[in-house]
Order: structure tokens, then sequence, then C-alpha cells
């Protein structure tokens, strides 16, 4: 466990910021004559292979920025965040919102020839929701849908067994992105694996586990052929690797920048540095059941007592901003009226004495050992509430640890690091995982009035109705306090300015039809 004070807070973060950008100058400085890349070629890299592509073996991001460009869904969402047609051109409900009609997409191939038509909607849907779903992780995603019903080859219905209005936006993407059934069916899982084939822009051409993976456009994709002639992703774990590689021409993008090292690709005139909202937020969870945190109003006070502003300005370089709600601005269900409690030590000491809160009462903060950036954000943190009166400790676990068991088996203290994307922009997909009795994120509330709301929204298809109840959650979650909402942190990318027509996604999601390189 460890103390510390505002002031040394604010030293550790100073200190920790120049050795970053030593460490970052000294990896660089050798590789500071750029390497052309092909013509025609955009390589891109990302932290983590996901060791499988199939689309329902998976959640990771990393996944997504590749899968994107292989296969379709029967929606789409690009980077301006609407939902539009994909495989499916058009949907209507049927029979009081029980059934859902989509239209399909009509002379559309796979990459390997084999036809694009209502029986491989089924055969995805029947795999997805079948024992080959149970496998990976995809599967609870879609559990509202009971079966898929073929109407005729270019109509497929959705009979469902309970309301989800978040559907059309999660058919847009990872687990509902849509398979050749002939292909499986005659390779196999395992191959399909390492060997995907799907309807997207770009078909696969090799893979080469945890080094890249390399696709080729295809021209008989139904939206026009992709301007590129290749894509190819390289998995690079290491932040200082893949910027020492953007910067000497190795690679188009770097996904993995640091908030220390942004500066360095923004020096750069060869480089561009893309900082824009994205979907993750952190926050530091509060225990409501023991120690100090059961009060309502210490709870408010250590919201107020914590200075979020000036971490995201020294500890995020400002790539973020505050939020009230644990969501973030492009989220539906985001209330702009909605503001976070102000900073104010005086008022939160205030409130600390009125709730008879003894001065040195402890304050225990879990959080995921391996975050630097979040290790720097909790002694920031735990600076002030030390100022408060209070008696501060970190505690880091490993991640599966804090993830699997001290979370949601209610062994937290008193707070702890609450971090969550979240790539449908739905706040449904977060305020239902973290608040409603039961679920494995909320291991001490069970609120029967916040379980009614949360189940209400999701019952709903009406855009503005389901609208003003999720916002009517994110009012009464703030009311009871049941976190400190830190940030909403930016999606960083650094990218070669030799790209044109990229459009960054908030979510990773690339897709690169239209973009051209010089």
């Amino acid at each position: 466990m460890t103390r510390t004070s505002r002031g040394e807070s604010r030293m550790k973060m100073s200190t920790t910021l120049k050795a970053l950008s030593f460490a970052a100058a000294a990896a660089l400085a050798p590789l500071a004559a750029p390497q052309a890349q092909a013509a025609g070629t955009v390589t891109v890299a990302v932290a983590i292979d996901p060791g499988s592509w199939d689309p329902i073996d998976t959640f990771l991001v990393d996944w997504s920025s590749v899968g994107n460009n292989i296969f379709d869904g029967l929606t789409a969402r690009g980077p301006d965040m609407k939902l539009k047609p994909g495989l499916a051109t058009s949907w209507e409900f049927l029979d009081n919102n029980s059934r859902i009609r989509f239209k399909l997409r009509e002379n559309v191939k796979f990459h390997n020839g084999e036809p694009f038509n209502a029986d491989a909607v089924k055969f995805t849907f029947d795999r997805l929701l079948g024992d080959e779903g149970k496998k990976g992780p995809q599967q609870s995603n879609y559990n509202s849908i009971d079966h898929v019903e073929v109407v005729d080859p270019n109509t497929v219905d959705f009979v469902m067994k309970q309301a989800d209005p978040v559907l059309l936006t999660k058919l847009a993407g990872y687990g509902a992105m849509i398979v050749p059934p002939k292909y499986l069916q005659e390779k196999g899982d395992e191959y399909f694996n390492t060997h995907p084939v799907g309807t997207g822009p770009y078909k696969f051409v090799s893979y080469e586990p945890k080094v890249s993976i390399n696709l080729e456009a295809f021209p008989e994709h139904w939206a026009g052929t992709p301007k590129l002639d290749k894509v190819v992703f390289r998995m690079i774990a290491e932040a200082n690797t893949q910027i020492a590689e953007l910067q000497a021409g190795r690679i188009d993008i770097a996904t993995q920048i640091p908030f220390g090292l942004a500066p360095t690709v923004e020096k750069d005139p060869k480089l561009s540095l893309i900082s824009i909202t994205g979907p993750t937020v952190v926050a530091l969870r509060l225990n409501t059941k023991n120690g100090i945190t059961k009060d309502v109003n210490v709870r408010k006070a250590l919201i107020m007592g914590i200075d979020r502003e000036a971490i995201i300005k020294a500890v995020l370089l400002g790539h973020g901003k505050p939020i009230a709600s644990f969501q973030a601005d492009l989220s539906f269900g985001y209330d702009p009226n909605l503001k976070p409690l102000p900073f104010d030590l005086a008022k939160a000491k205030q409130m600390l004495q009125q709730a008879g809160v003894q001065p040195g009462a402890p304050v225990k903060i879990d959080f995921r050992g391996n975050e630097a950036t979040f290790r720097e954000v909790a002694q920031a943190a735990a600076g002030f509430l030390q100022a408060l009166g209070l008696k501060p400790s970190l505690q880091p676990y490993e991640p599966p640890v804090l993830l699997n068991d001290i979370i949601p088996n209610g062994k937290t203290g008193e707070a702890w690091h609450n971090a969550w994307g979240g790539w449908t922009f739905d706040y449904d997909n977060t305020a239902y995982l973290m608040y409603h009795s039961g679920e494995k994120w909320n291991p001490y509330d069970k609120d029967p009035k916040l379980d009614a709301l949360l189940e209400k929204q999701r019952s709903i298809y009406d855009v503005k109705e389901r609208e003003k109840l999720l916002q009517e959650v994110a009012r009464y979650v703030a009311d009871q306090a049941l976190e400190i909402p830190l940030y909403n942190q930016n999606t960083i990318f650094g990218v070669n300015k030799r790209l044109k027509n990229f459009e960054p996604p908030s979510d990773r999601r690339f897709r690169f039809t239209d973009v051209t390189v010089e």
C-alpha cells in the first residue's frame, strides 16, 4: 500500500512525464531516417493479436480494427456514428416488435465466390446462438434473438425473445458479422480462425501469428473496389516501438500513443496526432455497503474533493474531459444538462465533518496494477483525499484478480478503478452492467427503483422515450453518487501525413474503403 500527499503526487506525475519523454527520445533517435511505404499499401500497428479472426471468438478492439475490413454486418456504422444499411438494405418491425424483417442486398459475394443470401444470415446466427457460439464471449450480446427464419433468398426475419433496442447497432460489428456457410462447413472452425473469409472490402491473404495479418483489395465488393491495394496490420505491443516505427516510416498508423508521448508525435513534421472523443470512461466506483462511503453525503464530498480538471491536465495532458456520468458525450443517453459536482475542497471538508467522519479515516483505492496512466491518476486522487484529512492507500492488483475476484465478490476497499469502453456508444450497455442488481460489476447495490428504470428502457424502441429514461438513470446514479466520475479519455492516433481521406474512428474500427496514399 502507498500513501501520497497532493504535493508528492504532482512531483511524481512531473517526474514520470519527464522520464517518459527522455525514454522516448532515446528510443527514437536512431530511427530518424524514414523508410518509404509501398505506394498502394497502408500499414497499421495494433497492440494485440486476438489469436482467432472468427467474429464469434473475441470482443477485442484490435480484432475489429482488422475484422471490420474483412467482414460486413447487416447494418453498418462509420466514424460519423450514424447507423446505415450494410448487407441489409432495409428493415422493419412486425408483430408488435417481436419480429424484425431484413431485406438483403442482392448480388453480393463472399471472398471465395460463395453467394451471400438469406441462408448465410441464418447460418451465421444459428452458429452464433448455438454450441459454437457458447465457446466465445459474443453469444450473450445476441440472446434477445430467439431464431432467424428465411422468408425468401433475399429476406430474413429475426424472431425475438425480448425487445432489444440496441440490436441494430450490435448487428454492425463483432459477433454479428456474416460468415460463409459452405466455406466453414468444408474447412471447419479451426481453419476459419486463421483463414477468414467475409464479404468486406478487403480479403485475407496471409497471417503470421503475433506478427502480422495481410489483406488485399476485394474488387467485387458491393460498395465498389477499395482505393488501396493492400492493408497490413502489424502486432506491436510496445507503445515506444509503435512510435519509433511510425517515425521511421515503417507503419502509417500507430494506435498505442501514451499521453506522455503525444508531444513526440505532434512535433514530427511528417506525422499528425489525432486526438478525438472515444468510448472509454474512467471512474472510481464507491463501496456503498462498507466504510465511510456507505453515506451518500460522504460520497458526494469525495467527488467534490478531487480536482478532476487538474488530473486531466497533468496526467492526460489535456487529452480527455470531465464526466458527470459514466459515459462519453457521444453515448446515446448522454444528458448535456447534467454537470459534474464542482471541485470545492472547503465544502467537501465541511460535508465530511457534518457526516461525522473522523480525521484519518481510511479510503483504500483498488486498481489495475498494470496501467501506468491510472497509477498516476490514483496517486493524484490520493493526494486530494489526504488534503481532505483522510488516510488514502493504493492497492494494485493483477487485472484478472481485480476483475474476476475482488470486484464481483464484493471484496474491494472504499473505492476501485472502473474503466469501461463500449463500442455501441449506448448508455444501456454500460449502465445495465454497472448498476442493475446481481450484475458482476455491481457487488453492493440493490436498488429497486434503478432496476426498474434500467429494465423499462430495454423494452422500448421509441428513441426519444428511451433516451429520456437513460438520462433519468444517469441523473439518479449521480444523485446517489455511486462513483466518482473522473474523465472520458480521448482516442489517440499517430498518422503519417501521406494518408488521405482517412476518417479516424472513435472506436478504432477502421474501414479503409476510401483511403488513399500519396
